[in-house]
């Protein structure tokens, strides 16, 4: 089974010829599910539908209930933005969660949960988006709490491990991440254990998903990061969602046009 997770930058910087740059990437990668970050829509139009039907996936889709702020940044007050999952299998269930945040960086930040329904179990997936600012280790951890009892509520009933994605603007070795995981330093839940896919990874492999390579990146003169993650609790009896594999894409421009500021991460796990 293969996993991607993807912040795909909004509605900012050349954003029509990149949504075909984000199609040609996911089409070359083939996944079978997919977690999407700063996902827009309007009038009528939704890029994780596009993408969707296209890819021949399912799709379920969360609007966040505030987008004001992101409208400012684009002066533009009819776009929406949110998370999005793309599934090779039916979604039996959605759950959406506001993430908690002091008024002056409450943004609208959620996490997104769909229940895959395979034809041998169902998978709890689940993808976030967490606050940005730089500062704000204090209010990721919130976040990452909040996420984790979400996280908890809703895995339970099938020998599949919950996989946890998306983009958490911290750190492998910040706070929020290792409180996260509930392996490195107590957990936010007591007993659940989320691993980070890319322990799986070559160690010599380059890690960076936000990068300066990245034009869009390199504006906003910040160091290269591991930002955006796959998280994946125990595998199951049998070796379900066992990492065999993982690593970057969307590492470069398609046609002259990068796909997103972030770039994505991929993970095959056993089935």
């Amino acid at each position: 089974m293969r996993v991607v997770t993807w912040n795909l930058w909004w509605r900012f910087g050349p954003w029509r010829e990149r949504q075909k740059a984000i199609l040609a990437v996911l089409r070359d990668l083939r996944p079978d599910v997919v977690g999407l970050q700063e996902v827009w829509a309007a009038d009528g139009e939704n890029l994780a539908e596009w993408l969707a039907a296209d890819l021949g996936l399912h799709c379920a889709w969360a609007p966040s209930p505030f987008p004001g702020r992101w409208r400012r940044r684009i002066d533009d007050d009819t776009v929406d933005i949110g998370n999005a999952v793309l599934s090779r299998w039916p979604v039996t269930e959605r759950r959406t969660l506001l993430l908690p945040a002091p008024a002056g960086l409450a943004d609208g930040r959620m996490a997104l949960h769909a229940r895959l329904r395979t034809p041998s179990y169902d998978i709890p997936f689940f993808t976030t988006h967490l606050n940005s600012t730089a500062g704000a280790s204090a209010v990721r951890r919130e976040q990452v709490t909040a996420l984790a009892e979400f996280v908890s509520r809703h895995s339970g009933g099938t020998p599949h491990p919950p996989l946890v994605t998306g983009d958490f603007n911290a750190r492998p070795d910040s706070d929020e991440v290792r409180l996260l995981g509930g392996y490195k330093t107590t957990g936010a839940v007591p007993g659940q254990v989320l691993h980070d896919a890319w322990e799986y990874a070559d160690p010599t492999a380059p890690a960076a998903t936000w990068t300066p390579e990245n034009p869009y990146a390199a504006r906003v003169l910040e160091p290269p990061a591991r930002i955006d993650y796959i998280h994946v609790g125990p595998p199951g009896p049998s070796g379900e969602g066992h990492v065999r594999a993982v690593r970057r894409a969307g590492l470069g421009p398609v046609d002259g046009v990068w796909p997103s500021d972030h770039a994505a991460v991929v993970a095959d796990l056993c089935s």
